[in-house]
């Protein structure tokens, strides 16, 4: 199994209920937006929070030298692996506002 992978794992793993929880709700966001915005970001920002922390394992040790390259190759992947499991993680703490003409 890629590094990537099993770090994505390990991570879900070890905070199964929370990412539940967002994945229902990401689920949620993506058929209504407006209704479940403010509970999209609260919860969200706490699951980026950890993504990011994890990210930061995966790849901390990489991004000096030689292996800075490689580190974001790394990063990406471990990105898209997330984003297939939350679709709209990107969106999480976007301020959208409607313009009217």
């Amino acid at each position: 199994m890629p590094k990537f992978k099993d770090y994505f794992n390990q991570m879900f793993k070890e905070h199964q209920e929370l990412f539940f929880r967002f994945k229902l709700l990401n689920d949620d966001y993506g058929k209504d937006r407006q209704k479940y915005k403010a509970e999209f970001d609260e919860i969200g920002g706490q699951v980026v929070a950890i993504i990011k922390e994890w990210e930061s394992k995966l790849c901390g040790h990489m991004e000096k030298g030689e292996n800075a390259v490689f580190s974001s190759k790394l990063a990406d992947k471990f990105w898209e692996e997330v984003r297939s499991y939350f679709p709209y993680i990107d969106l999480v703490g976007v301020q959208i506002k409607t313009v009217k003409l």
